[in-house]
């Protein structure tokens, strides 16, 4: 695909299907089952489950980003709006300011749709919503209103992987590229360190779904990511991520699958309070759960994949 073909996949359905889809959205928020957690409160009356946001989206930064992955980062950066809380409650959470404690500003729709058109005006490749899952109907309602003015870049959905599938539905063109965290290949992982007793079942329906929509990770000729599915699998000590089974999953969906096998995890957050996770990995460690991507028959890793 050449850059001058390309066209999102929110403004091939058009307003009035988005407008839907945010009542869809908000429609939820009445009992919150926008994430597998299903709080079912009243988001809408003013309740507030576990992540602790109402109907009012949370920003807290936005601008052009160099560090994700070399598809979305191209020449002028990913166009990243980072939002407050999280649906996960990761006791290494690296950014555990913004996703535990909401360092942030509320942002109404407008304010987002502001952010989106001003990062595409200054040269970046895409939005890249960061954490967006539990703020999904304010993001598509400003997605609607940036349409409106010329957006025309692509959407990335940058989500921690614990998704729920009716949510993820009404995200069916809007986003363009989905980019999921698949942190842990077994249940029990996830309940230890992020506080969710059925991560990796709900992570495989979501991955699933994702790459059902939009299919494996297409580029320009320029290399830059248009659309597809582009997975993060942070590599922890003592093999606690579940790296071959995560990986033999993404083989099955497709052996085409974009992966970025990261090798940054340092102890952050409460981390030191289980004795597996209080260290760095090795390299021995990070060269072998690339090596098992290799043997589970995915051959595109994303390039940035060095031991810091």
């Amino acid at each position: 695909m050449t850059a001058g073909e390309f066209m999102p996949a929110y403004a091939r359905i058009g307003a009035h299907e988005i407008a839907e889809r945010v009542a869809a959205l908000r429609e939820i928020m009445r009992s919150c089952r926008l994430c597998p957690r299903n709080c079912a409160v009243d988001r809408l009356a003013g309740g507030l489950g576990v992540c602790r946001v109402g109907t009012e989206a949370v920003v807290s930064s936005y601008g052009p980003h160099f560090g994700e992955e070399a598809p979305l980062v191209g020449r002028r950066g990913s166009g990243t709006i980072f939002l407050t809380f999280c649906n996960l409650k990761c006791i290494f959470c690296q950014n555990y300011d913004i996703s535990h404690l909401g360092q942030g500003r509320p942002a109404s729709p407008q304010r987002l749709a502001q952010m989106m058109l001003e990062l595409q005006r200054i040269g970046c490749h895409n939005i890249n919503w960061v954490t967006p899952t539990h703020q999904s109907p304010m993001l598509v309602e400003a997605t609607r209103i940036a349409l409106a003015d010329g957006l025309r870049v692509p959407i990335v959905y940058n989500c921690g992987g614990y998704e729920s599938v009716e949510a993820l539905r009404l995200l069916d063109g809007i986003v363009d590229i989905y980019m999921p965290d698949a942190k842990y290949g077994d249940n029990d992982a996830g309940r230890r360190l992020s506080d969710v007793p059925d991560y990796w079942d709900r992570c495989r329906e979501a991955l699933a779904e994702m790459h059902r929509q939009v299919g494996d990770l297409v580029t320009d000729e320029n290399g830059t990511a248009c659309r597809g599915l582009l997975v993060r699998h942070l590599v922890l000590p003592e093999g606690l991520a579940g790296t071959k089974v995560v990986m033999q999953y993404l083989g099955s969906l497709s052996r085409n699958t974009y992966v970025n096998v990261m090798a940054q995890y340092h102890p952050q957050h409460r981390a030191r309070e289980v004795p597996e996770i209080a260290r760095p990995i090795t390299m021995t460690e990070f060269r072998s759960a690339v090596q098992t991507a290799l043997d589970a028959g995915l051959h595109r890793l994303d390039e940035r994949r060095r031991l810091r």
